[in-house]
């Protein structure tokens, strides 16, 4: 049983301007979907005390996003190459702002993770579809290539941004400010994608897997949402162990429905290489580490260090440049001499980053502390493009779209794996406790980095990366 690759329609003939404005106005929604990933987390403590909530409800104001972004991403791409691309990105914008709309003007913590799970639903829609876009507007392989060489950058310097962004908003504005800001950016996308964005849709489009994603979703919800709930719960309590069996049940049940289908959401039987496989559980743990320093350093910062949500967002500028200077770097590697050397770089920061912080305590030196974000942010940097290009030439050139579309899914599991870890570590601690609570977090941040230097060595069999051969494979389904 295979997995068929999606043809694309041929698109008009575009100016090179008009390409290139193209990729500008899909590049503008990818800052958005990569923003709002991490803008929240410096304004976590500010939401609490607004909607008097704690730390279990914070991580689901980001979960609720993460979750329902990683389980739909496939499906999302799919329904764009049926219905029209453009018409679904204009959909995911129209649904994003709406919900963030209802973000920015929440009542209560239940009323902002719904609308934050709404959210997710609109960036499910932009993030795969918008990249297709791109690649069906450029059908120049050199030219799609450095299109997408422009995309990660952005992509990274986003996740990174959204710190230091959200800090500079909850201080001057107030936390409904980290929601309220998306407005004028989705008016724009919505009013430069229908002047300038083509229409396209693909030639044979496939069908939808609606079990199957039902059954992804629930995994991915009732697994992170036990990591959330567990410390409050009780690790044996009735409540987590009906969650273990639901959990368990929906993860064979995907297993099993995966397996039987001609057109599966993922096929099972493409973990079976080592290589794809690897550079899969890369992606996870790259994302599990980002996005716990990134709750940890606000929690540690703002409660037991008394700093404010701008200092606190400013403190993370290192790890943002050294995930914007590095990421096109790592790219240009990928490139010369494939995926393992920039494997190897970023699993070796991001474990040097973890344990700089590993001895943590409330009067640990600022220097010491923006040292170590700028090596996870290096780590970062240097870590996208190669597990994406791992993640490709683990598998068939057929099937690389298929790599791109789970190694993205992945990367949003792993944000919501971080979060849950990393708050588990920390919920219910005063601030006077928070530094020794969070070293098992900083050890976590270091051994994300070991295991990319063990995906480090199972890519130094792949073959060098086709890039721009396979490029517009992988985007099909990102």
């Amino acid at each position: 049983m295979t997995v068929p690759t999606m043809s694309l329609a041929q698109p008009p003939a575009l100016s090179r301007r008009r390409r290139w404005t193209v990729l500008a106005v899909c590049c503008l929604s990818m800052f958005l979907v990569g923003l709002d990933t991490t803008i929240v987390n410096v304004g976590l403590p500010a939401i609490g005390r607004g909607l008097d909530v704690g730390t279990r409800g914070l991580e689901w104001t980001v979960d609720a996003y993460t979750i329902v972004l990683a389980g739909l991403l496939i499906s999302s791409g799919a329904l764009a190459d049926r219905f029209g691309r453009r018409r679904v990105f204009q959909w995911g914008l129209t649904v994003f702002g709406v919900a963030s709309l209802a973000c920015a003007l929440a009542p209560s913590v239940g009323a902002l993770v719904a609308a934050r799970a709404v959210q997710g639903i609109g960036a499910s829609m932009l993030s795969p579809v918008a990249l297709a876009i791109v690649v069906n507007a450029m059908p120049d392989p050199r030219e799609r290539a450095q299109a997408i060489g422009v995309w990660a950058s952005v992509f990274g310097l986003s996740m990174a941004a959204g710190p230091v962004t959200g800090g500079a908003l909850v201080a001057g504005l107030g936390w409904r400010s980290l929601f309220w800001i998306n407005a004028p950016v989705i008016v724009a996308a919505l009013v430069l994608s229908a002047v300038f964005v083509p229409e396209s849709r693909a030639r044979q489009a496939r069908r939808p897997d609606v079990p199957g994603q039902l059954l992804l979703t629930v995994t991915i919800g009732v697994w992170v949402g036990v990591l959330i709930e567990g410390p409050r719960i009780g690790w044996a309590s009735v409540a987590a162990l009906a969650a273990y069996a639901v959990a368990t049940a929906a993860t064979a049940g995907f297993v099993w429905l995966e397996l039987r289908r001609d057109e599966p959401l993922i096929d099972p039987r493409l973990f079976r290489g080592p290589v794809f496989s690897g550079a899969v559980l890369g992606a996870v743990a790259v994302f599990v580490a980002l996005n716990a320093a990134l709750l940890l350093n606000t929690l540690y910062l703002q409660h037991a260090r008394g700093f404010s949500p701008l200092a606190a967002g400013t403190a993370t500028l290192p790890m943002a440049v050294g995930a914007t200077v590095c990421a096109p770097w790592s790219g240009r590697l990928v490139g010369r001499s494939g995926p393992r050397l920039p494997l190897c770089l970023a699993g070796g920061f991001l474990t040097a980053g973890g344990l700089c912080l590993a001895g943590l305590d409330g009067d640990t030196s600022l220097s010491l502390l923006l040292f170590a974000y700028l090596l996870i942010g290096i780590g970062f940097g240097f870590a996208n493009a190669p597990i994406t290009n791992t993640a490709v030439g683990g598998l068939p050139p057929a099937r690389a779209g298929v790599a791109g579309a789970i190694t993205s899914t992945a990367r949003q599991v792993g944000a919501a794996l971080g979060i849950a870890l990393a708050g588990g570590l920390v919920a219910d601690t005063g601030p006077a406790g928070l530094a020794h609570a969070s070293r098992p977090g900083w050890l976590l941040v270091a051994g994300c980095g070991l295991v990319v230097l063990l995906v480090a060595r199972t890519a130094g069999r792949t073959p060098r990366a086709r890039v721009s051969g396979t490029a517009s494979s992988v985007a099909r389904a990102r």
